[in-house]
């Protein structure tokens, strides 16, 4: 064999043939440089326990115990008011796998919802319209985004529909309806013709309600999670609250 190709050294010099061919294509090798380890802010995740906070006084706390998966948190939904166009569902849902393989509906985009009108026990489910108030963030009215306790103008045509089946009469009643629904109540049965009129004797609709329902939009509030139930579910404005929220609009209004 070729003194080249001989293993051991010579002169001081490795003459193996491992070495010989390592020498010979070292230099076309590319260069392939170690990523640095991330550093620590790219691996902190949304933590809700309350031992990064500093005291009431100012003083920070000692964090005795790493964290805990049962303090995980995720981040904010943002749900979207959005209009369905061309007869298409506009709602869009991601279903999250949770602690304990359960599952939360993090609503992204929505645009309807069941609304009760408590003084008449009824819930419809109707169109959102607008959002109009939130007293956390005035950014979140600009932004269409759809939270517990949000202020929206809803569509009032299912409840007018519903008033007008319940009671027998509509809810702007002018001299040709009250005709024309006089002689549709006498082409019922007696029975349901007593039924309408006991209910007529006993309905009481607030001025102000009435005013939104001709109006064809209503106040109403959020009180579902959209990004935790996947759902925009409230209820109608009426009474002090409405005349609190109306006060906060016409503030909002002399402001611009």
């Amino acid at each position: 064999m070729a003194p080249a190709l001989q293993r051991g050294h010579a002169g001081g010099r490795d003459t193996s043939l491992y070495h010989l061919l390592l020498t010979q294509f070292s230099s076309n090798l590319p260069y392939f440089p170690l990523a640095p380890p991330n550093p620590p802010a790219l691996n902190m995740g949304i933590n809700r326990a309350s031992r990064y906070k500093r005291r009431a006084t100012g003083g920070k706390r000692t964090v005795h115990k790493k964290k805990r998966k049962y303090e995980l948190g995720r981040p904010a939904a943002g749900t979207r008011l959005v209009q369905s166009t061309g007869g298409e569902d506009a709602k869009r849902i991601h279903l999250i796998r949770t602690r304990g393989g359960n599952q939360k509906r993090r609503a992204l985009r929505l645009e309807s919802g069941n609304f009760s009108w408590g003084s008449e026990v009824c819930t419809q489910k109707v169109r959102i319209m607008d959002v109009v108030y939130n007293s956390s963030n005035n950014e979140l009215v600009r932004t269409k985004t759809l939270v517990k306790n949000a202020i929206v103008l809803v569509d009032a045509g299912p409840f007018k529909v519903w008033y007008n089946k319940h009671y027998g009469t509509s809810i702007s009643s002018s001299a040709k309806e009250t005709t024309d629904e006089e002689a549709r109540i006498a082409g019922l049965t007696k029975y349901r013709a007593d039924l309408l009129k006991t209910r007529r004797s006993t309905a009481t609709l607030d001025a102000e309600i009435k005013e939104q329902l001709e109006g064809g939009r209503v106040l109403a509030c959020i009180s579902s999670r959209p990004g935790q139930s996947g759902r925009a579910d409230g209820f109608l404005l009426e009474g002090e609250e409405l005349q609190f929220y109306k006060r906060k609009l016409a503030a909002l209004k002399r402001r611009k």
